[in-house]
């Protein structure tokens, strides 16, 4: 399939977590079917980029924007010739440091966030789940020094109003498929988070 045709799809059949997602997916197809090279950083102003949620066992990791100062989830401009859930997971790994990886099951879309970037830009931010092992982040030099995990309730107190929705969506679906291993293998729920 086509990869332009397959982000539009998947992007259309989100489902929302909040009314910012919802007005993010109209502003996506908007700007995304107006665009002759929606993921070239060079071609528009408006373009596509990707993200990730980075759980495990602590919780989620965030890091501390070195120009907005602000915790966000890694992520950035995707290169010529990568993929939207590529270049999150390459953003991860040169923000972080962290040995990241997509689900078992391929690339999960859990998020889409239209923004204001720098120098002008608009971001169509496609944010993708990605796990890390139990270890701190260490980012390289150049990047923020500034990446930690976070409990949840922290990442979503300090969290921006375009990430804290994504970061209550995605709790609230581990804590059910937490539920459900722990069911199916027999705990009942008990010790499955």
């Amino acid at each position: 399939m086509d990869i332009r045709r397959q982000i539009r799809d998947a992007v259309i059949v989100r489902v929302p977590v909040d009314d910012r997602e919802a007005r993010s997916l109209l502003a996506f197809i908007e700007h995304f079917d107006q665009l002759d090279e929606p993921f070239s950083e060079t071609a528009d102003p408006v373009h596509v980029t990707g993200s990730a949620i980075v759980v495990g066992p602590r919780g989620v990791v965030l890091h501390r924007h070195k120009r907005l100062g602000i915790w966000l989830q890694p992520g950035g401009h995707i290169e010529s010739g990568e993929f939207a859930w590529d270049a999150a997971l390459r953003e991860t790994r040169e923000e972080t440091g962290l040995d990241v990886a997509h689900p078992k099951t391929g690339p999960e879309l859990v998020h889409v966030d239209v923004h204001p970037g720098p120098r002008g830009h608009t971001h169509l931010d496609l944010r993708y789940l990605l796990s890390s092992a139990d270890v701190d982040p260490s980012p390289p030099p150049g990047e923020s020094p500034d990446a930690r995990w976070f409990s949840w309730d922290e990442a979503i107190a300090v969290a921006d109003a375009g990430l804290s929705g994504a970061l209550r969506a995605v709790r609230a679906i581990r804590a059910t498929v937490g539920v459900q291993r722990a069911a199916a293998s027999g705990n009942g729920g008990a010790g499955s988070r």
